[in-house]
């Protein structure tokens, strides 16, 4: 049985590396010869909008996923119309994540709590946003920004003057800026047939808009309990196939659904080495229709992305317990070229063990 997947950077790599395991084989189409997941699958060299690719994608897979919400979209539903593919996640949740507008829609249509928002076509309409939802705010392309890019803070009037000549090109939205406690990720899967299963919350911290470190199990029982009722509400209103991420920010102990992810997730590597049963091995059950896995955790995870370059790998690895994750890449700054979990008995062994892990590698990064 053969799973297409549509884009192979780390997330398409280590889908293949937790299939092989089950038996599976992959074909992967990304426009860059040097993908992380070519390195360990069949690559198909080109755009994502090279019909004669998709077509032979479709044809040589049971199934077809993606690894990137900035996949077009029409490119999936070209190969749906005229080949019968079966893509998972379903288009409809991918069109929803790729603009934020409907993204927020579909939040307050689902009863989700969700940042104050407004669409912003214009200078005039960005003016009336701000007098409407305040400063400071968030000025965001409503598509293609991932990793804090296409966003700009406004916390002036000068802010916003500055803000629209650098986005002003593409449709926009204005969102209130949260002052937030802490942000929180939820993860799970919904098969074919139905199943439903949800990991524990992860806390995340982010710099310069790009997550650096998850820790999970994380905050108090009932923020577990909302996160999964809101998750469950998304897959359910799209009849979801695969992995779901819905991130939060977190205030005086309300949830404020951010944004959502139909894929596998960063915040969620550390189910590698953490759960039962890893979210890339979860995405394969669920959109192949088989029995989804446990979803436990198996102690208290710490999950650091190293971004830039790869450091001494023997200074990483004489630390017992850690696990390196290196996705293949060149390094460049901002970029993420791999990550490190550690699992440990304990929170608080845990989250001093990831703060050392971070201290050695000149972080920065502080826990809320």
């Amino acid at each position: 049985m053969t799973v297409g997947i549509v884009g192979a950077g780390q997330l398409g790599r280590m889908l293949a590396l937790a299939g092989y395991p089950l038996g599976l084989d992959f074909l992967c189409l990304d426009p860059a010869p040097d993908a992380p997941a070519g390195q360990v699958a069949p690559l198909l060299n080109g755009e994502f909008t090279d019909r004669t690719l998709l077509v032979r994608l479709a044809r040589r897979c049971e199934v077809v996923t993606f690894d990137w919400e900035n996949v077009p979209g029409e490119s999936l539903r070209s190969i749906t119309r005229a080949h019968g593919a079966r893509i998972c996640p379903p288009a409809a949740a991918l069109a929803a994540a790729q603009d934020r507008v409907a993204e927020k829609r579909l939040f307050e249509r689902l009863g989700i709590p969700t940042t104050r928002w407004a669409a912003v076509s214009s200078r005039a309409q960005l003016g009336r946003a701000i007098t409407a939802i305040g400063l400071p705010g968030v000025l965001k392309t409503r598509r293609l920004g991932y990793d804090g890019k296409g966003q700009a803070v406004v916390r002036t009037v000068a802010d916003a003057a500055r803000g629209w000549e650098r986005l002003g090109d593409a449709p926009l939205i204005y969102e209130e800026l949260v002052p937030f406690d802490c942000e929180v990720s939820i993860i799970g899967a919904r098969s074919v047939s139905g199943q439903i299963a949800v990991y524990p919350l992860c806390g995340n911290v982010h710099a310069q808009g790009i997550l650096r470190v998850t820790r999970a199990p994380y905050g108090p029982a009932p923020w577990q309990r909302l996160a999964a009722g809101y998750l469950r509400r998304v897959l359910r209103h799209f009849r979801y196939t695969g992995i779901l991420t819905i991130e939060f920010f977190v205030r005086r102990g309300r949830l404020i659904a951010n944004e959502m992810a139909p894929r596998v997730h960063n915040s969620g590597h550390w189910t590698i080495e953490g759960a039962a049963t890893s979210q890339f091995e979860n995405h394969l059950r669920a959109i192949l229709d088989l029995p989804l896995g446990s979803t436990k955790a198996l102690g208290h995870s710490g999950m650091v992305n190293l971004i830039g370059a790869i450091p001494r790998r023997a200074e990483l690895l004489k630390q017992p317990g850690l696990h390196l994750h290196d996705y293949g890449k060149k390094p460049r700054p901002g970029r993420k070229v791999g990550h490190c979990t550690l699992v440990e008995a304990s929170a608080a062994r845990r989250d001093a063990r990831t703060l050392r892990v971070l201290k050695d590698l000149a972080g920065g990064v502080r826990f809320p």
